[in-house]
């Protein structure tokens, strides 16, 4: 079956395809793309020119890829040791010119993971294992380190270098240089070398449909938590919750800190 699926797709003759990759018949492939074993693309795909897949991939449908991307290569982990893992991308992403989006590692998971409606502007780099959502921007040059996990709506400006399994937020804003060695909050604002929670990002809230009244418990929740001295951190979330606590967006904020808290040098993920 995957051979007359790959026969019936638009390929460019200079385009190199694995006969074991299954590819629906709506997908374009460009010129001087290579398509390589254990590859699945799915319907209205475009690789426009010179992309690499490299192998174990699983694409989903309406993504767009940008000459010189490359999906799918081995991690860039000196403990890889050619075992079998993957990459998974979601529907609907714009991948642009030069990104790297490496496979997982056996330790870690054994997969990474793009969701659906992304933006990875030009030069992004998603090392392995890592765990992207949906409808997240990583602007020129951002760099997330292995196991790094991205929540959805998240924003990442350019050139920011996010350390190994650093999570950052839901809706959160990251300002572009930045290098980021913690997890930042959901639904902040977060600038700065070292970087420090700045804001909400009332915007991306409104844009997510959050009320007026999410909003406003949200500015509260961040005078408290980031702007009073008076205090530990653990009573000043427990008043938070005893206060604000019936908005959903004030619970997640806080049990992301916990987790934060609970995680080694700040990353919830690296225990």
């Amino acid at each position: 079956m995957s051979d007359q699926m790959t026969t019936n797709c638009d390929i460019h003759g200079s385009a190199v395809v694995d006969p074991s990759a299954v590819i629906d018949p709506s997908v374009v492939i460009g010129p001087c793309c290579v398509i390589g074993p254990n590859v699945c693309i799915g319907a209205h795909t475009v690789l426009i020119n010179h992309v690499t897949v490299q192998c174990n991939t699983t694409i989903g449908s309406g993504n767009t890829f940008y000459p010189f991307s490359v999906m799918g290569s081995d991690p860039q982990d000196k403990k890889f040791a050619g075992e079998s893992t993957t990459l998974e991308i979601g529907n609907n992403n714009e991948i642009r010119e030069h990104v790297t989006v490496h496979r997982g590692t056996g330790n870690g998971g054994g997969k990474t993971i793009v969701g659906d409606g992304n933006l990875l502007m030009v030069g992004c780099h998603v090392a392995h294992d890592c765990m992207l959502g949906n409808e997240i921007i990583l602007a020129n040059q951002v760099m997330l380190a292995g196991h790094v996990e991205v929540d959805d709506a998240a924003a990442i400006g350019g050139g920011t270098g996010v350390n190994q399994f650093s999570a950052i937020g839901r809706c959160s804003y990251v300002g572009g240089l930045a290098r980021i060695t913690k997890d930042v909050p959901p639904y902040m604002i977060v600038e700065g070398t070292p970087a420090e929670v700045r804001a909400v990002n009332v915007v991306a809230m409104s844009r997510r449909g959050y009320s007026e009244q999410h909003i406003d418990a949200m500015k509260e929740a961040f005078r408290r938590l980031f702007r009073e001295n008076g205090g530990s951190m653990v009573q000043r979330m427990e008043d938070v919750l005893r206060d604000l606590g019936e908005h959903e967006s004030v619970q997640h904020l806080c049990k992301a800190m916990v987790a934060s808290n609970n995680g080694k040098h700040g990353r919830s993920n690296e225990k």
